[in-house]
């Protein structure tokens, strides 16, 4: 008999406490004018804490909003009027009992230049190809680099003086830091790129960074995937072996929690075992993970927009993953976009009152 109440268990940690092992999924909005989060933005993240999310995950915060944004509603950390924004935001999260996180995103060659509040800045990449080869821009020059790793840890230090309970540093879906991770675009050779271990050092340099900014006992979550927005079929890593080589500097760089992002997090990752991408993380690194990918609905996200939508369905199969302990926390997304209240729907047990899920929602903070 499965028992979804593993699910309301507290999370506790030496770094972060949580009601339950319930995370919201970071999900772009471009609902921040000018990069400043809103009323409306504070609302609807304080919906889903009063409603029983344990800790929520920003929509992407961008590190630098001219270079590292394709839009100008994509809110950022970096100015005054953001930052009193993000500390209304704060506020509304834990006066409803809830724990929250920015995402530090910076979109790298994915955003085209051109695009966003300041159009004629250009594009960063650690080579400046596309996903297909083709040269577009220059690479990012060691002076740019250091720039950006600045960045990300003035980042952090702000979100942690403004009350923020941890951070995740997006390294996921074809990104600037997963630009640097991914052969393709990464064709550099000095201590950057050349080997699967120096393409890592730039998101090594982050974490540190951070680390060091932050002292020893903020919370540092990193979020990574196998596939890129460009390329579905991507693999950063081929076997469990590649992935233990891969988290090993980023634990030692130091990473509290991995965010195994996939699109159905019911799939093995390597064969012979049925352990999906958080299960392996969490093994080989020690590290608790979030596995995360269409949690309670019946499609994935791209088949879902194909599709017009996706139907809500139950969680069995998560439930059996998370009571032979594969991993410690689950993060909820679009299912969490048509139903703010899901965690006490489903605590409830009153999975038929679940709205399914249409691409409308990605259009309005319900």
């Amino acid at each position: 008999m499965l028992d979804e109440a593993i699910l309301f268990n507290p999370f506790k940690s030496s770094k972060l406490n949580l009601l339950n092992r319930i995370v919201m999924a970071p999900m772009t909005r471009c609902q921040c004018p000018g990069g400043i989060p809103n009323e409306e933005v504070a609302a609807y993240y304080q919906r889903r804490a009063a409603a029983g999310v344990g800790l929520i995950i920003t929509e992407g915060v961008t590190v630098d909003y001219a270079a590292a944004s394709n839009h100008e509603g994509i809110p950022t950390l970096t100015n005054e009027a953001a930052q009193q924004g993000w500390g209304k935001v704060i506020t509304a999260v834990h006066s409803a009992g809830g724990k929250i996180a920015p995402q530090l995103w910076h979109q790298g060659l994915a955003r085209i230049q051109g695009t966003g509040p300041s159009p004629n800045s250009a594009s960063l990449s650690p080579s400046g190809l596309s996903a297909q080869g083709k040269k577009i821009a220059e690479p990012m020059t060691i002076e740019q680099i250091d720039e950006t790793i600045a960045a990300f840890a003035q980042s952090a230090k702000q979100a942690q003086l403004l009350g923020f309970d941890a951070v995740e540093i997006h390294g996921a879906h074809g990104y600037l830091i997963d630009q640097f991770f991914w052969a393709q675009m990464n064709h550099r050779n000095d201590q950057y790129g050349g080997s699967f271990r120096k393409r890592s050092q730039f998101a090594v340099e982050i974490v540190k960074a951070i680390r060091n900014i932050t002292g020893e006992n903020f919370p540092i979550i990193f979020r990574f995937s196998q596939w890129k927005q460009q390329n579905y079929d991507a693999r950063l890593v081929g076997s469990a072996e590649e992935l233990e080589q891969f988290l090993k500097p980023l634990v030692d760089a130091g990473v509290d929690i991995f965010h195994a992002s996939t699109r159905r997090f019911w799939e093995q990752e390597f064969e012979g075992s049925d352990l999906n991408l958080a299960g392996w993380t969490q093994k080989l690194s020690t590290k608790p993970c979030i596995t995360v990918g269409s949690v309670g609905l019946d499609d994935d996200f791209l088949k879902a927009f194909q599709g017009g939508g996706a139907n809500t369905t139950n969680i069995d199969a998560l439930i059996r993953q998370m009571e032979r302990g594969d991993y410690e926390l689950v993060a909820i997304g679009r299912a969490l976009l048509s139903n703010p209240d899901w965690v006490k729907k489903v605590k409830a047990g009153h999975f038929d009152q679940l709205k399914a899920f249409s691409p409308e929602a990605m259009t309005s903070l319900n």
